[in-house]
């Protein structure tokens, strides 16, 4: 059979939003068509800005800092774009359970809404104090 293109698999119904199935594969080599319910792969479902962030990361073998050159973008942004890939897989974070990283990665969030204008600097100040108590 001749080759036609192929395109990626669209994850969500243009016209409702909703997740879509594959119901049909086939093969053009053999002619076999198999039909049912099949979810797409959750790393199809991925946004390509997501899909670039990953195919970096695992260049980068997961090393953070070298994501962070190879895409131009601040450390924080990396560690924020790998919760939100992760978070898009289902996959919860392994967490360092040390009261100290976890109050700098509260102060870092603070700090980036504080940067994009979304809170004011005395609301900073004070999530900020409200952390160090906890």
């Amino acid at each position: 059979m001749s080759e036609r293109p192929l395109h990626d698999i669209p994850h969500k119904d243009p016209v409702s939003g909703q997740s879509l199935y594959v119901s049909e594969l086939t093969c053009d080599d053999s002619g076999v068509v198999i039909r049912g319910r099949f979810a797409i792969p959750k790393y199809s479902r991925l946004e390509p800005e997501q899909a670039a962030f990953l195919e970096a990361f695992l260049r980068c073998r997961g090393v953070l800092s070298c994501v962070e050159r190879e895409l131009g973008i601040s450390y924080p942004t990396v560690r924020n774009r790998l919760d939100a890939l992760l978070e898009a897989l289902g996959l919860p974070p392994a967490r360092d359970e040390s009261p100290k990283r976890d109050r700098s990665e509260r102060t870092k969030k603070i700090i980036e809404q504080l940067e994009r204008g979304e809170i004011t600097p005395e609301e900073a100040k004070k999530r900020i104090r409200e952390g160090v108590r906890k």
